[in-house]
């Protein structure tokens, strides 16, 4: 046996056996360790010095669920797949729930995935007040297999249930005994002491003897349940029209309602298994472990560094940018300092930083003590003397190099030798930035999107100078603020900017060689992204497109498409959603509609670029349309990759997600190239650079990867370094952030669930909206 993965058993004089799954860091429910709980479990059973049993978790945590790292192995076929229905029906069902004698599930930490499908298996549930307990499968492109699809509507009830795992949203275990979920609660130091008592009074029967799969009373009447199932299917084809996991979920647990739950295990059973070899499934899988693997940076965290502690933080300019940082570091309890250049500006920038405060005590997220707390934590200054204690600065002025230079000087001349100086620069180059002083090893990028204090993704960008202790440093507190730190090189754009440059460019060759411009976003925006490139534009704005479109004309002109569409349109003072006209026009709610207008802004922009109207543009069916949008935009990312700007193609992927919103059910954007192949993505970009410019020329990376007929995308599994549960020290991808609407009935609780997020994936992609609407 695998001494990492296993469970004990251990006796007591009171008879009770406590078996322990062990498998740090969350006691995932490898294979191993299932086939051990199982022998556990028989032995438990076998001796006659045992009357009942109590299931735990070791250091903490119950079960962060099942092994995510042994998914790749079970697609590959490299680890032999346990025969369906092994796990739920032979040991959950058979052996641990059919057991004679009493089983009790002790539960602190988390209880997620397979691990909740584990307690509920036991008759009865104890956990700790914190604890977290939850399916959040549908996050991987699976559903529970372990019985939870049958189980946790006995428990909870129907729409309950259904709203758990449609939306992967756990729940603490304060909240689980109202719900029934559990039976009771306690501190951590008496959880051991109450599962045993209760398991012995189980024996006596002073407390009942339950078994989950068979509960009824929280079952709905057959036709209120169909009616449930039945929006929750038309919600779930609204919301997530690609994805056919969740639609798998809601006809697993109708199988076990109306055919019964023994027939509804073999079912969940028989659908894990599909689900699991599906591209959905391998492309989530995926972006679980890319997102884990951005903190591995060779060269800087395999050094030994140890991160500093920053203990006060310096934010220069108090606009919609540095207001949001800002707010980012005091949720998470960082003393920052708001510096702005006159009072009026200050006050402005310190109020914009208090009301997204007073958002969260809206929204119910934050009390008001806690707001008061907080908010004291941040103070203004109109100079840099009270930056001499700071261990780090961000500057998040206007993009202007000479004002930059000037700061980034005065800087080094009144802030601490150790202290980091980071600039939030979407646009220019940090060497530029701190040519002026001697300090280049701790001058670094945090680029962050905004609005900063909520979307997920930080590009930490070095230098050739930059040292690995600030990179370090900046990394750590990435984590602590809840993002996701990517680390990228020093180019025009960095990663993100620098990969979708061609995206809109893409658009705008459809439109001025006759692809209707409506029609692009309307495919585009049914391949997953939130919106198309030309409602982005509209979004964004046309001031920003330009300016940063002018940036790539600029550093790659060979290589980029020049339209006078955006610059036409912007004469004519149409500037996008702020002026209510763009390529669309907005109503008082800013609904977007079509503008007919457009097409003579078309014609113009067309006459200007000297091109006709291809007739064959004119009928490009939705797969051309999405692989001339973004096969620019895989084939930039190659370039990216080849110039060392990333360290990884899964950090592309992760950078793709949070960043512009590409769908993660599709892995990333270099994974979902990897789908289609190098080869033929290359041939395509090959063809069309010979109809229409060296703007689809392939470069020489995708070719070279091409003519091998290899991958552009390589991540291992098997790091066990990357870690196995759903809950690590950051949060998940996939957190829905979600507040439900209050119902009266039971349909109304699932409607209100998934009108807001039916599915975590899907809200993470609206929530989205947008990263690149930034103050650069």
């Amino acid at each position: 046996m695998n001494q990492k993965g296993r469970t004990t058993i251990e006796v007591g004089g009171d008879g009770i056996a406590v078996i322990t799954i062990i498998n740090p860091p969350v006691n995932s429910l490898a294979l191993d360790v299932l086939y051990s709980l199982k022998e556990s479990y028989e032995q438990a059973l076998r001796r006659d010095d045992v009357k009942a049993i109590v299931v735990t978790g070791a250091n903490g945590k119950f079960s962060g669920g099942f092994d995510i790292s042994a998914f790749g192995k079970l697609q590959g076929g490299t680890v032999e797949s346990p025969k369906p229905g092994f796990i739920s029906v032979e040991i959950l069902t058979d052996t641990v729930e059919a057991a004679r004698k009493p089983s009790v599930a002790a539960i602190d930490g988390l209880a997620l995935g397979g691990g909740l499908e584990v307690a509920m298996a036991c008759h009865a549930r104890i956990s700790t007040p914190s604890a977290q307990l939850g399916l959040p499968e549908l996050q991987l492109g699976i559903l529970p297999g372990f019985g939870g699809t049958q189980r946790l509507p006995r428990l909870v009830g129907l729409a309950k249930s259904l709203e758990m795992m449609l939306t992967s949203k756990a729940v603490k275990g304060e909240d689980a005994v109202n719900l029934g979920l559990v039976d009771a609660v306690v501190p951590s130091n008496q959880l051991l002491d109450t599962a045993r008592k209760w398991a012995l009074d189980i024996l006596e029967c002073r407390k009942p003897w339950v078994s989950s799969l068979h509960k009824t009373d929280k079952i709905e009447p057959l036709g209120e349940a169909r009616e449930i199932l039945k929006f929750a299917r038309v919600q779930t084809r609204k919301q997530a029209p690609n994805l056919q996991h969740p639609l798998v979920v809601i006809d697993v647990v109708e199988e076990g309602i109306v055919s019964g739950p023994r027939a509804g295990l073999w079912k969940e059973a028989e659908a894990f298994q599909g689900l699991l070899h599906s591209d959905t499934c391998k492309a989530l899988v995926n972006v679980f472990f890319a997102q884990r693997g951005t903190t591995k940076v060779p060269g800087v965290t395999d050094l030994g560094l140890k991160p500093r502690h920053i203990k006060k933080v310096a934010i220069l300019g108090g606009g919609l940018m540095g207001s949001g940082i800002a707010t980012a570091l005091l949720l998470s309890n960082y003393p920052v300092i708001l510096k702005e250049v006159n009072d009026k500006f200050l006050q402005a920038g310190l109020a914009r930083v208090k009301a997204n405060l007073q958002s969260s005590v809206k929204k119910g997220k934050m009390s008001q003590e806690k707001f008061e707390k907080t908010l004291s934590l941040l103070t203004g200054a109109l100079d840099y003397e009270g930056l001499r204690d700071v261990d780090m600065v961000i500057e998040a002025v206007v993009e202007n190099v000479s004002l930059k230079q000037q700061i980034f000087a005065d800087l080094e001349k009144y802030c601490p030798p150790h202290c980091i100086l980071a600039s939030n620069t979407s646009t220019i180059d940090l060497n530029l930035i701190g040519e002026k002083t001697k300090s280049q090893d701790r001058i670094i990028g945090a680029h962050f999107f905004s609005p900063a204090h909520v979307m997920p993704l930080l590009e930490i960008v070095r230098t050739q100078k930059t040292s690995p202790q600030a990179i370090v440093d900046l990394l750590d507190v990435g984590k602590k603020i809840r993002k996701t730190p990517v680390v990228v090189g020093n180019c025009t754009g960095f990663a993100v900017n620098r990969m979708f440059f061609p995206y809109t460019q893409a658009a705008l060759l459809l439109v001025e060689r006759g692809t209707d411009l409506f029609r692009i976003d309307r495919v585009i925006t049914k391949f997953g992204m939130p919106m198309g490139p030309f409602r982005l534009c509209d979004l964004v704005g046309f001031g920003v497109a330009i300016a940063t479109g002018g940036q790539f004309v600029m550093n790659f002109p060979e290589r980029t498409y020049k339209s006078m569409l955006i610059p036409l349109m912007q004469e004519d003072k149409r500037a996008g959603e702020t002026t209510r006209r763009g390529f669309y026009v907005y109503d008082d709610r800013r609904k977007a509609s079509p503008d007919p207008e457009i097409k003579r802004y078309i014609e113009k922009a067309r006459e200007m670029s000297d091109v006709t109207i291809d007739p064959k543009m004119a009928k490009l069916s939705d797969k051309d349309i999405i692989e001339m949008i973004f096969f620019p935009v895989v084939n930039e990312a190659c370039r990216v990759l080849a110039e060392g700007i990333a360290v990884k193609a899964s950090d592309l992927d992760i950078s793709a997600i949070m960043g512009m919103g590409f769908p993660p059910y599709r892995g990333g954007i270099i994974f979902w190239a990897d789908t289609l192949g190098s080869k033929y993505i290359c041939s395509r970009l090959d063809e069309w650079s010979r109809m229409y410019g060296d703007f689809f020329k392939p470069c020489s990376y995708l070719a070279e990867r091409a003519a091998k007929g290899a991958p552009l995308h390589i991540l291992d599994y098997s790091d066990q370094s990357l870690g196995h549960g759903f809950i690590e020290t950051h949060p998940s991808l996939f957190d829905a952030r979600s507040q439900f609407y209050k119902g009266s009935s039971q349909v109304a609780l699932v409607r209100s669930a998934m009108l807001e997020s039916i599915l975590p994936v899907r809200s993470f992609v609206i929530s989205v909206l947008w990263s690149v609407k930034r103050i650069s």
